[in-house]
């Protein structure tokens, strides 16, 4: 059975979600008792902010550890920390958000790439989109935020992994652009199952703990609809612009148009829309078909008062020997010029 010293020496790497200090350094660990008959632990513990996610997420973690380390059953109480203990480490805290792209120094512009429902090519947009303002000479990096369908990775044929260097993690760089994903942390391609909490806090460590460096520009792709994630980075980035992507078909638009409806009761300005799948161009007769119908781009961008940044005909990429990037358009495909003038439409809206 776990004693006393066994359970705070397990215990005394764990941080405070806030301060991001140990419970050695915070002496956050107040309290251990232990019931060797039942193989029950009870330990209380102070933190620097109570009644919060971030707490239940740590409850998760200890009992973790001290269940894997032998103990039955665990109680744990949460107090908070004092005053002096809080004052003492919250500049350092402070100090690291202000650092980071979320700090008020920071002068990156965020673009949050978004659909009412998957299959659009919201992924395809935010990747290339990516890549061409890389192209017009813009330091650029992509959260991969659509948690349980993270595929940036793939699109962009990313095959190396992200290394940690003095705690910050180092995202990974292709084509130019920088790109952190859900993907690099999940052995396997196995199922994501976490509760908003988790993964509101995963989100919140692709700001926080990436090295990004300067950026003038971070894309995130957010999962489709209106669900836990994207009310997260609604909350986080109160300055994020917004780039609705649809297909033409009317049933996609109208579903596209609930993303947009919640960008704009956020306050979060929607620079427009891109319509995708717009139409199939054969290369025989150089006739255009509308596969998926007609004016789903337009009417929505009414619907919300923007306008069309563009729209991009169903294409596959160049095949290119030695370079595996299977969603990455070059520069002189045809849907490449396109992005490239969505790109300029971006910084000339942004950059005026």
């Amino acid at each position: 059975m776990l004693t006393q010293e066994e359970v705070v020496q397990l215990l005394n790497p764990v941080k405070d979600p806030f301060l991001h200090r140990t419970l050695e350094e915070t002496g956050g660990i107040t309290s251990v008792t232990i019931k060797e008959d039942k193989k029950h632990v009870s330990v209380k513990v102070g933190i620097s902010k109570t009644n919060t996610g971030e707490q239940m997420e740590l409850q998760q973690e200890i009992v973790g550890i001290l269940k894997k380390a032998g103990a039955n059953t665990v109680g744990l109480r949460f107090e908070q920390l004092s005053d002096e203990v809080i004052q003492k480490y919250q500049p350092a805290a402070e100090k690291a958000k202000e650092e980071s792209l979320m700090g008020g120094e920071s002068n990156t512009k965020f673009i949050a790439i978004a659909s009412g429902k998957g299959g659009v090519g919201k992924s395809t947009v935010t990747v290339n989109l990516a890549v061409a303002l890389m192209r017009l000479g813009k330091k650029v990096g992509i959260i991969d935020a659509d948690i349980y369908g993270f595929s940036v990775p793939d699109m962009m044929g990313i095959e190396k992994r992200p290394v940690v260097q003095e705690e910050k993690i180092v995202p990974v760089e292709r084509f130019g652009v920088q790109v952190i994903s859900m993907g690099f942390f999940v052995e396997d391609n196995s199922p994501i199952i976490w509760r908003g909490p988790m993964l509101g806090k995963m989100i919140n460590s692709f700001f926080s703990e990436v090295e990004w460096g300067e950026l003038d520009y971070l894309l995130l792709d957010l999962p489709p609809g209106t669900g836990d994630i994207a009310m997260d980075v609604h909350e986080l980035l109160p300055t994020c612009k917004e780039i609705i992507v649809t297909t033409p078909h009317p049933t996609a638009a109208f579903v596209a148009a609930r993303a947009g409806q919640m960008a704009l009761k956020t306050d979060h300005e929607i620079l427009g829309v891109v319509e995708n799948m717009a139409y199939f161009e054969s290369k025989k007769t150089g006739e255009k078909e509308y596969v998926f119908g007609e004016g789903g781009g337009t009417k929505l961008a009414e619907v919300l008062n923007t306008k069309v940044l563009g729209q991009l005909p169903i294409q596959q990429p160049y095949e290119e020997e030695d370079v595996f990037a299977p969603s990455v358009y070059q520069e002189d495909h045809p849907n490449g010029k396109e992005f490239h003038k969505i790109a300029a439409k971006v910084i000339a809206k942004l950059e005026e």
